[in-house]
Order: C-alpha cells, then sequence, then structure tokens
C-alpha cells in the first residue's frame, strides 16, 4: 500500500540521517585534523558515485521498457488499465528486497569490523563536558552554510529540466532535459576526487572559497545569457559544488572534541535546506521567471564565501591574541 511505502522511506531516510551523524565525524576525526577534508571528500566522492550511478540501474530494474503515455493508459478499458498500474507497482518490488537484504549484509559486515575508538572525540552518556557546542562559531556558522549550500544545490538540480525547456535557454523535451542532469550530479562526483587530491595540498577554506566564487559566478552567466552557454554553465556548477559539504562539515566540527558527535547532529540537521530553499525559488519563478530565479543559489554561495573566509574559524584562531 502507499501509506506503508511511504513509511518505510521515511524509515530509510532516519537510518541514513543517522548513518550521517555517525559516519562523518567519525572519518573527520580518524587522522590528522590537516587533512580531513580529503579524507571526507574522498568518502562523500562514493557517495556521489551511487547518485551518479543509481538512476541509470534503477530504469533498468523498474521501469518498464515500453512504459505507456497517460493518454494511452486513458484510453485503456478500466480493468487493463488497473491491471498496467498493479504491473507497474509491483516492479518495485524486487529490487527494493534485494537492496534491503544488501544493506542488512552491509549492516552485518561494519558491525563485525573492529574500528578503532577516537576517546577524545567522544563523550559517555550522563557525562559533563565543560564546554557547549554553541560557544563554537563555526558550528554555527557551518550549520547555516550547510542549509544554504544543499538549498543551492537542490534548488539548481530541480530547475535543470523545466530550465533547459525553455526556449531561450535549450527548448529540449523532458526526456532529452534529463539526460543533461545527470552531468550536474556527475560533476560533482568528478569534483570530489579531485577535491580529495587538492585537499592533501591546500586549505580546506581557501579551496571552498574559490569554488564558492566559481559557482556564484557560473550561476550569475547563466542568468545573464541564453542558448547552450547558459545551459552548459549551469552544469559546470556541479562539479565546484563538490567539495563544498566535506569541506564545511570538516570546518564546522573542527576543535569540538568531546562534543563532535553533538556537533555533527547540528550539522545534518542543516541539510533541511535542501526542502526549504527549491520552495522559495519556485514561489520566485512563479513571480519573476525562472530564468532569473536563479539569483537564490548566487546569494548562497555568496554566504559560504563568507564562512569560508572568515565564519569557519575555529576558536583557537578566532579569539587568538595578537
Amino acid at each position: 500500500s502507499y501509506p506503508l511505502f511511504l513509511g518505510a522511506l521515511i524509515v530509510l531516510a532516519a537510518g541514513i540521517t543517522c548513518l550521517q551523524v555517525a559516519a562523518n565525524p567519525y572519518v573527520t576525526v580518524l587522522g590528522k585534523p590537516e587533512t580531513a577534508s580529503s579524507r571526507l571528500n574522498l568518502t562523500q566522492a562514493f557517495n556521489s558515485l551511487g547518485t551518479f550511478l543509481a538512476p541509470f540501474f534503477g530504469g533498468l530494474l523498474i521501469l518498464s521498457s515500453a512504459p505507456k503515455t497517460a493518454d494511452q493508459i486513458r484510453a485503456m478499458a478500466p480493468d487493463a488499465a488497473l491491471a498496467y498500474r498493479l504491473h507497474e507497482a509491483a516492479t518495485v518490488k524486487m529490487p527494493y528486497v534485494g537492496l534491503g537484504i544488501a544493506l542488512v549484509l552491509l549492516a552485518v559486515a561494519i558491525g563485525t569490523f573492529k574500528l578503532p575508538k577516537i576517546e577524545h572525540a567522544q563523550h559517555k552518556v550522563g557525562e559533563k563536558v565543560n564546554d557547549s557546542i554553541w560557544k563554537h562559531p563555526n558550528l554555527i556558522f557551518g550549520a547555516i552554510a550547510i542549509f544554504v549550500y544543499v538549498g543551492a544545490e537542490v534548488s539548481i538540480g530541480s530547475f535543470l529540466v523545466n530550465y533547459f525547456a525553455q526556449p531561450e535557454i535549450g527548448g529540449l523535451t523532458e526526456k532529452v532535459a534529463a539526460s543533461f542532469v545527470a552531468f550536474y550530479w556527475g560533476g560533482a562526483m568528478v569534483g570530489r576526487f579531485i577535491g580529495s587530491a587538492l585537499l592533501q595540498k591546500m586549505k580546506t577554506g581557501g579551496l571552498l572559497g574559490i569554488c564558492a566564487v566559481c559557482a556564484a559566478g557560473l550561476v550569475a552567466i547563466s542568468m545573464l545569457t541564453s542558448g547552450h552557454f547558459a545551459m552548459y554553465s549551469i552544469i559546470l556548477v556541479g562539479l565546484f559544488n563538490s567539495i563544498m559539504f566535506p569541506s564545511i562539515f570538516t570546518l564546522g566540527v573542527a576543535e569540538l572534541g568531546p562534543l563532535t558527535g553533538d556537533g555533527s547532529g547540528i550539522m545534518i540537521m542543516a541539510i533541511v535546506g535542501g526542502a526549504i530553499i527549491p520552495v522559495a525559488q519556485g514561489w520566485i519563478a512563479d513571480h519573476i521567471g525562472i530564468h532569473h530565479a536563479f539569483f537564490l543559489p548566487v546569494i548562497c554561495y555568496v554566504y559560504i564565501l563568507f564562512f569560508a573566509l572568515s565564519g569557519s574559524k575555529p576558536n583557537s584562531e578566532r579569539y587568538a591574541k595578537a
């Protein structure tokens, strides 16, 4: 039933959230602080690899080889239409069952691993910690940065099909436009592998600032131009989005010590920006048009530039004596 399916998706989303809260800070503190962003970018690159490949495998396993159009379904007899819809709905069962079994096996495998304990970055339940997450401005600014980053990334990705369909941009059909969206998300995957290598040599804040400027510039160029130039400039934003989440995360939880887990929860909670900012951009697009509604992601990237240059400073730098 639909309620059961929807409930299962909510459980799945909650589980992924818990995984992010636990895994991201663990990768961050598992090694030298100077290369924390590099490690998290590498792990997140495989996340992006899954995001890039999953739609292709999902299409092969779930979508019908010859799906009927809405007009064809309306032309069918009621019993035949019902049977067709039930058959289409049933195609998701086995792929999801297989995915569930794979996740259970993965959980068992991870449970058997003896992962090293990071004593300085955890505290036991009931243990008093002489500190507060609210005393770390880099965490607060970082949570806002995660909010606007995810919001900007999802906003752009969500509007690309409609954007490319605009006569002055690409005039593409939905099917053709959707194929170009894969390059936007694929750019994030490629960029994280490249970023992981660059962050071995560069400071995280510096590279994050460069990417924020490039992303804001590309969106602005797309807004001010038309045709294929506007198309490819907005697609290229995905490449510069790539290192933002891991970099913002590691800068935000820097020097939290035993509060690292609590700070991670705040950072992951800020992902809700991906549900709020796209709605705001949609409202703007309804009033001024989709082409110029992209000024909202530009504002988001400007804030990320502020975080990279100033807001990300941990307390040891922020309150250092001259």
